[in-house]
């Protein structure tokens, strides 16, 4: 069998044990809205904890605003 063959013969293969997709769920929503938030927290953690290991804490405003020091 060629790799074509065999890769044809698993996709047929995976489409009759596939299981059918449910209609959206409201919960589904909420689902998402988690899994996304959690994945920005977790990314801004990680950054943050890369920083820190790096000796570069991460601040808003190293050096003052040329507003406020002009004053």
């Amino acid at each position: 069998m060629s790799i074509l063959e065999i890769a044809m013969a698993s996709q047929i293969w995976a489409r009759r044990h596939d299981k059918p997709r449910q209609a959206f769920d409201e919960g589904d929503g909420m689902k998402v809205l988690l899994r996304t938030a959690f994945t920005v927290v977790a990314f801004t953690l990680l950054i943050a904890g890369l920083n820190l290991a790096a000796d570069r804490p991460q601040t808003i405003g190293q050096q003052p605003a040329p507003v406020v020091a002009g004053r």
